[in-house]
């Protein structure tokens, strides 16, 4: 969707990346471009080869074909020294749950032959500061809750500065104000310079943390960019609230605009809601909406609301993958 960038301001990369189990191809032929510092979610539902895609990537399966490169290293040929620099959270924490989630995070950082030991204390309990478990550091974590586990996680991925963090549905289990708190961390991460990389089915989440996304359906990339690039790719529409939706959408095709009404409710008093998509060019005949209101008022329509409305998110993903978003992979 977007002219990808040269390969050293990418801190992932892949090229034809494919993964076959027997019959079936999980992964096909992927070509992913993650510019560095930004937030990048990637979305799909569920089957659609988010979670193999991140596999591939970090080198805990082996591609049937294509090719990775992480922060400009080829995968998984240079594997030792990329992934000192990676911190990840795939597929759910797996912890000691006879353990504290201190004590927890120490093991985890002793079998790191990349980081000082002298410093181990401080950084541990630095990561705990950083997801909000200070309080729950001497807790066992077979008391913890999801949330507070996938937390824990995420405070392990954070124990060593990273360049890169790759994070597979971070939010999972958490509480509203946990889902903050992970937003905000985010956010921090990749202002101190970090490349981010979220795997979500949260669209909303998406939408307020990331500045680029990319979106996987029966293991093909369908579409990747900014959001405002994925946005565009779709077509404005004007939504009318009149109970005159007869009328209206009469007045409508006379415009050259095709109309779908929506779902009627009590709370509009009887009033329907009408959709019409816009023209994208004058050149192919578009009407401006102030004509559009015009029209409608000169034949008698009672227009008790009207709206142009940009193409969402979520539009694009049901546009794109023909499937709603309400799965969890």
């Amino acid at each position: 969707m977007t002219a990808a960038a040269p390969a050293t301001e990418l801190s992932i990369e892949t090229t034809g990346l494919s993964k076959r189990f027997g019959h079936q191809l999980a992964v096909d032929s992927v070509d992913l471009a993650v510019p560095k510092g930004s937030v990048f979610g990637f979305l799909g539902p569920n089957g659609s080869g988010k979670t193999t895609t991140i596999r591939l990537m970090l080198g805990l399966a082996a591609p049937t074909g294509g090719s990775v490169r992480l922060l400009g290293e080829e995968m998984p040929r240079q594997l030792h020294g990329v992934l000192p620099r990676v911190g990840a959270l795939v597929e759910g924490p797996a912890f000691y749950p006879f353990l504290s989630g201190a004590a927890n995070l120490h093991r985890f950082d002793a079998a790191d032959p990349h980081v000082p030991a002298a410093t181990r204390k401080a950084r541990v309990q630095s990561a705990l500061d950083r997801v909000g478990l200070t309080h729950a550091a001497d807790k066992k974590v077979r008391a913890y809750s999801l949330g507070m586990k996938q937390r824990l996680g995420i405070a392990n991925a954070l124990l060593a500065p990273r360049d890169l963090l790759i994070l597979d549905e971070p939010t999972n289990g958490l509480d509203p104000q946990g889902t903050r708190e992970v937003r905000s961390l985010v956010r921090s991460l990749a202002a101190d310079g970090a490349t981010v990389f979220v795997s979500s089915h949260l669209l909303a989440e998406v939408e307020q943390i990331c500045t680029h996304a990319a979106i996987m359906s029966a293991g093909r990339l369908v579409a990747q960019g900014t959001l405002e690039e994925l946005r565009q790719g779709g077509q404005a529409r004007i939504r009318v609230l009149t109970p005159d939706a007869g009328t209206a959408a009469d007045v409508l095709a006379r415009l050259g605009l095709s109309a779908a009404t929506g779902s009627g409710s009590a709370a509009y008093g009887g009033a329907e809601v009408l959709y019409a998509p816009l023209p994208e060019a004058a050149g192919n005949g578009a009407v401006a909406p102030e004509a559009v209101v015009a029209a409608l008022v000169a034949a008698g329509v009672r227009v008790r609301g009207f709206a142009t409305e940009q193409v969402s998110l979520e539009d694009r993903f049901v546009a794109l993958t023909g499937e709603g978003f309400d799965v969890v992979q």
